[in-house]
């Protein structure tokens, strides 16, 4: 089922990022706006492949459950970051609030908890179009808790409130039913599948808990995720928290503490940490994103249950020693410059009258500067000649292009969490890198000859066009048995990307028999699959394939792997044991 349904998506989205891409600058404006909406539909479609995949996976009792210490501090890190700019865009208000008596953890599963709350506040911010929405979390009275979930060590009640359109009473239960909604007419005007409260009910009886609502028609709900402090079917896992939480790109260097009993002696004194933001509006987006990241260097000695509203930062920098300075001009920026030395800038490109371009002319023009990092807030739609220059100035490195606001954010706080101005590390983003770097980047690649084993010729037509692309000679085989004859005429293929699942002779058993080929033992082997339940991966591995991606495949990440075993020292026929 998972196969049938990504392998026709895979086609579609890599053909239309190449196509939105215009690498060879030969469509019209429009043209590539409509390349990128075929993306954006093509990615609505794969969100709803996987929202299907996870309810049929719950139903038939093959979610798995990794339970771990979940701290709150970070769990509202996350939220704040993916939840802040939906609602600045909307002009909603947007709190999230935890109670004094609050733990400071939780024993539960990280990701499906996120799960849970990304589509509550999702639905949340959706059909709110004036007011505000919230997160509090609280302990539960005994009173409210539904019946069969009190548990030794309380229950904790997540509530999500909004002031949107609201639900009828006698709808209340029917919305959390598959593919439903209040009405129809919902579904026209706000789209969504009606499968996200199916999903989120299912998930937190997973965890032990419980979803419930209430909701007044033209006022607003709030739904309320009632979840145990500790599950008795939970075995408690010692030891720091698991890398589960940083897998989803939200957790950031932790802050570092001040001079104290704890602090060494011989430590090198920290400068001050000033962070410029240059943008058009006041206090727009971008100053919003370095204020959630400021956020993120705030010590953490008043503990997550201080009742503290989270969204209600004050940019002062009086507790984190990061002072965020804010200015509208190349002219006022330049005064900002001038009173003092600062960590990093944080630049929108699109401002008017190419204000972001005088100030990085000024900054080329006053050695002083020549070490200040820049992270520019990239907009995909730049005219050619204003990306030709700015690609120019990131190749220097002092000019950081980021399109995504999580990798600004977390560049933001990579910066200030060093001693001093330009001794953070160099982006490591391959993805990023890949989409931002001149042609000649991909120089090792130029030549090489890769083999694409597919039994779909849009996957075939697809995978060629990205690897072409980085001037690289593309071999093709239908399955796995010409896959080998293939290999054994062609003795200088330099990396296979081998799918699974095919007919005559599939990808695992195909890849083993490489394997006990002599001469190439050692030949990478990268699985395509749209295959993407528990234990796919380490059963490609086992079958001797150096690594693995999913169908729909990101051309970025793709051409990141395949660059680490061309050109990556020892990446070369290092083979699978490597790994």
């Amino acid at each position: 089922m998972s196969h049938e349904l990504r392998t026709p998506l895979n086609s579609l989205l890599i053909l239309a990022q190449l196509l939105a891409q215009n690498p060879t600058r030969n469509l019209t404006a429009k043209q590539v706006e409509y390349a990128g909406i075929i993306h954006s539909a093509g990615s609505d479609l794969l969100q709803l492949i996987n929202d299907i995949l996870d309810l049929s996976k719950v139903e038939a009792g093959k979610m798995d459950i990794h339970p771990e210490r979940v701290d709150l501090h970070q769990l509202l890190d996350y939220v704040e970051a993916t939840f802040r700019p939906m609602t600045t865009q909307k002009s909603l208000d947007f709190t999230v609030t935890t109670a004094p008596d609050a733990p400071a953890d939780l024993l539960t599963d990280d990701s499906r908890l996120r799960q849970i709350l990304r589509n509550l506040l999702s639905n949340a911010v959706k059909f709110t179009e004036r007011g505000g929405v919230e997160l509090r979390i609280e302990r539960a009275s005994d009173a409210e808790v539904p019946a069969g979930l009190l548990h030794r060590g309380g229950t904790m009640a997540f509530r999500v409130r909004d002031t949107g359109i609201g639900i009828p009473e006698q709808q209340l239960e029917s919305v959390f039913g598959a593919f439903q909604q209040a009405d129809g007419t919902t579904s026209r005007k706000y789209g969504g599948t009606g499968l996200g409260l199916s999903i989120t009910r299912e998930i937190a009886q997973l965890l032990g808990g419980a979803v419930t609502a209430e909701s007044t028609p033209g006022q607003g709900s709030t739904f309320t995720l009632h979840l145990p402090v500790n599950h008795a079917d939970f075995e408690e896992r010692p030891g720091p928290l698991p890398v589960a939480a940083r897998a989803a790109g939200y957790e950031l260097p932790e802050p570092r503490r001040g001079s104290g009993p704890g602090a060494t002696a011989g430590a090198r004194p920290r400068q001050a940490r000033r962070l410029l933001v240059i943008e058009e509006r006041p206090n727009g987006l971008l100053s919003l994103v370095a204020e959630s990241a400021e956020r993120d260097l705030v010590p953490r000695r008043a503990g997550v249950g201080s009742g503290v509203g989270v969204g209600s930062g004050s940019g002062s920098g009086e507790e984190t020693g990061v002072q965020v300075v804010g200015a509208t001009s190349s002219r006022e920026a330049a005064a900002v410059l001038a009173s003092g030395p600062f960590h990093c800038v944080v630049l929108e490109l699109d401002m008017a009258d190419g204000e972001a371009m005088r100030f990085l002319d000024a900054l080329d023009g006053d050695p002083a500067f020549g070490s200040l990092p820049v992270l520019a807030h990239d907009n995909p739609r730049l005219d050619t000649g204003r990306e030709r220059a700015l690609r120019e100035r990131a190749a220097s490195r002092r000019v950081e292009l980021l399109s995504s606001l999580d990798e600004l954010r977390e560049r933001i706080v990579l910066h200030l969490s060093a001693d001093r101005p330009g001794e953070a590390a160099a982006p490591v983003d391959g993805r990023a890198q890949a989409e931002r770097a001149p042609r000649t980047s991909d120089g090792d690649l130029t030549g090489r000859t890769v083999l694409v084993v597919d039994d779909d010729a849009r996957n075939l037509f697809a995978l060629s066009g990205i690897l072409e692309l980085h001037g690289m000679r593309v071999l093709h085989a239908e399955d796995g048995r010409k896959g080998i004859e293939t290999l054994t005429r062609n003795p200088g293929i330099d990396l296979i990307l081998m799918d699974v699942m095919m007919p005559e002779l599939d990808g695992y058993a195909a890849t083993e028999e490489i394997r006990r080929m002599p001469a190439h033992a050692g030949l990478p082997i990268i699985a395509v699959t749209a295959k993407a339940m528990p234990g796919d991966r380490e059963k490609s591995l086992a079958a001797g394939a150096s690594d693995y991606v999913t169908k729909p495949v990101d051309a970025g990440d793709l051409m990141d792997r395949v660059r680490h075993w061309l050109t990556a020292p020892g990446g070369l026929h290092e083979g699978p044991a490597a790994r």
